[in-house]
């Protein structure tokens, strides 16, 4: 299975995590803000945008079979996820 570099990213950073993780806790590593950044920034806009590309890659993840849910949500954080064996797979690839 082809992933996109985004899916590839942020599937890696869950792969090297030694316990379940929350996908989110990441994006903010895969696209940090500007030094600076508030809602009157001028790369707010495009910044906020990528936040929300983010949760579409977590999600194309988990709907591909490669990372499974092992901790649901609770209502203070997300779910915590870990690779499935398909994940380390497509890793590799």
């Amino acid at each position: 299975m082809a992933l996109s570099t985004d899916e590839r990213a942020l599937l890696a950073l869950i792969a090297k995590s030694p316990e379940p993780v929350v996908m989110s806790d990441f994006f903010h590593e895969l696209s940090p803000p500007a030094p600076g950044m508030n809602e009157h920034h001028p790369g707010h806009e495009e910044w906020m945008l990528r936040q929300i590309v983010w949760h579409r890659v977590s999600f194309q993840l988990w709907q591909q079979g490669l990372v499974r849910v092992v901790v649901p949500a609770n209502g203070e954080r997300g779910d915590m996820v870990e690779p499935t064996e398909a994940g380390i797979v497509a890793l590799a690839a």
